[in-house]
């Protein structure tokens, strides 16, 4: 497969998203028919900064940016007013101005981080995304939701804040852990459930391909994966309805992860489990038939679900679902399956059900 390229849509400007083996080395020029070179910052986490910071410093340098660079240690823990405040004093100290780019090298919380820093440092610097994870690939590199998370709920402090250009170059997933692979697989899954029935028929076919790294495969499902994401944040770019659509696995996934301390699950781990757990509230609720159900089970499945911490009460995921931030007053909003392809928003408010539904996890692990 060749390259590819897809615009993206937002109220202010159109923005390319570069999908090209190799394009990690041609970063530099495409951001510079982007902006005049000049300064920029380069934010990248310790992991993936000592495999591919040296290469993308030196894509920017010879397009003459000057570069500063600022690492932040992996995972989700990092993302916080403490870190963000830690790449303030780095774009101070590089003297970047209102035009000069913050370019977010890494997987999905260097991206949210780095993007959250751009949207509110002199009230919005461009940003730029490089994403290194399938997950950061084909899900939050897209779409402009910049976030950091607060010690009771995950992306509470954010805004939506689009990127002005992504590249992504499907090379650097040779180097990706098999467990990242994985969790970003469970989001690509989510687009063939939730708006593109056509995908997911896909998907039963070429998953096992997708699960053994084929690069071929792995490029036309990240494709679509950003064309189905593109679609949807086009639609609705500031959430105010459709775009919920994108919540789905997330709300027991997100309160998995801040029930656990946003340290024992993948983001895609704790989603895949939310969005079983999803499947089952619709077929209580009689919104999906069986058939369609079981399909989306039997795909989800191909993945094996993380095991719950010993120590993990339904109690403690569902007071976490208390403090999702989609809730509206005191009811509980899920995204759930009508059939393959078309979900609807509901509320959730029985206590019972939620602990019945959460318990069959944990019960499992």
């Amino acid at each position: 497969m060749t390259g590819q390229e897809i615009k993206v849509k937002t109220s202010g400007f159109t923005y390319r998203v570069i999908i090209e083996k190799g394009s990690l080395e041609t970063a530099g020029k495409a951001v510079r028919l982007l902006l005049p070179s000049a300064r920029a910052l380069l934010v990248s986490d310790e992991n993936v900064y000592s495999i591919y910071g040296d290469r993308v410093l030196k894509a920017l340098e010879m397009e003459k940016w000057q570069v500063s660079s600022c690492q932040v240690q992996p995972g989700e823990q990092v993302k916080t007013m403490t870190s963000a405040s830690r790449l303030y004093d780095a774009a101070v100290d590089a003297e970047l101005d209102r035009n000069s780019p913050i370019i977010a090298l890494g997987g999905g919380v260097i991206g949210d981080l780095a993007g959250f820093v751009a949207s509110t440092y002199l009230r919005g610097v461009p940003l730029i995304m490089i994403p290194t994870s399938l997950l950061a690939q084909v899900d939050s590199s897209v779409g402009g939701k910049v976030a950091v998370n607060h010690p009771r709920g995950k992306n509470l402090i954010g805004s939506i804040y689009p990127p002005r250009l992504v590249v992504i170059d499907p090379e650097v997933l040779e180097t990706l852990p098999r467990r990242e692979l994985l969790a970003g697989l469970a989001e690509v899954i989510k687009y063939g459930i939730i708006e593109n029935a056509d995908f997911f028929y896909w998907l039963e076919k070429n998953f096992n391909k997708l699960l053994n790294g084929d690069k071929s495969s792995l490029e036309q499902a990240i494709a679509e994966s950003v064309r189905a994401k593109a679609r949807v944040v086009q639609a609705d770019e500031h959430e105010k309805d459709y775009r919920m659509v994108l919540n789905f696995g997330h709300t027991i996934g997100h309160a998995l992860e801040a029930a656990t301390n946003y340290s024992y699950y993948l983001h895609g781990e704790a989603v895949l489990v939310g969005m079983e757990a999803a499947v089952k509230l619709a077929l209580h609720k009689g919104l999906v038939e069986n058939i369609e159900a079981e399909r989306i089970v039997a795909l989800l499945s191909k993945m094996n679900y993380k095991k719950a911490p010993a120590d993990l009460t339904s109690e403690m995921v569902i007071d976490k679902l208390r403090q999702d931030k989609k809730r509206r007053q005191s009811d509980l909003i899920f995204i759930l399956p009508a059939e393959i392809g078309k979900t609807v928003v509901e509320a959730v408010n029985d206590q019972k059900l939620l602990e019945d539904v959460v318990g069959q996890y944990l019960n499992q692990s």
